[in-house]
């Protein structure tokens, strides 16, 4: 089983934000984090797990890392995000690791998370309330 991680998704304004500047790059999307994780070689067929609002709400495909040449590495996406079942997940710095089981399960085509219809604003309240 695959390792993943976990990052903000900084300054995207909802997941369609988002979505929408991981599609504009073609071929790869890139992120950069200042520590390349130790447990890169478990990471080979993984994700990024991306939060938005205190919830986990899609996920793009590592392809890889690579040194950005200033002290930095970049983490190399599929440009797609792939939905997944909302999942709520506190905020953290820079990235973290998730383990394939406790990973959300990807929404199908069509499909639409229960969720995603409430504004963030209440929906990141009733997180912090632990009502969802």
């Amino acid at each position: 089983m695959p390792l993943n991680i976990t990052k903000i998704a900084f300054g995207a304004e909802s997941p369609a934000t988002l979505r929408a500047w991981l599609e504009s790059h073609a071929g790869e999307a890139r992120t950069s984090t200042r520590y390349l994780p130790k447990r890169l070689e478990e990471m080979t067929g993984g994700s990024l797990y991306w939060i938005h609002a205190h919830m986990l709400v899609g996920r793009s495909p590592i392809l890889g890392f690579e040194e950005t040449g200033q002290g930095r590495y970049w983490i190399r996406l599929e440009p797609r995000l792939i939905p997944v079942r909302s999942q709520p997940k506190r905020a953290h710095q820079g990235w973290r690791y998730l383990e394939e089981s406790a990973a959300p399960p990807d929404l199908n085509d069509g499909e639409a998370d229960d969720l995603d219809a409430m504004p963030p604003a209440m929906l990141g309240e009733l997180t912090k309330l632990g009502l969802v």
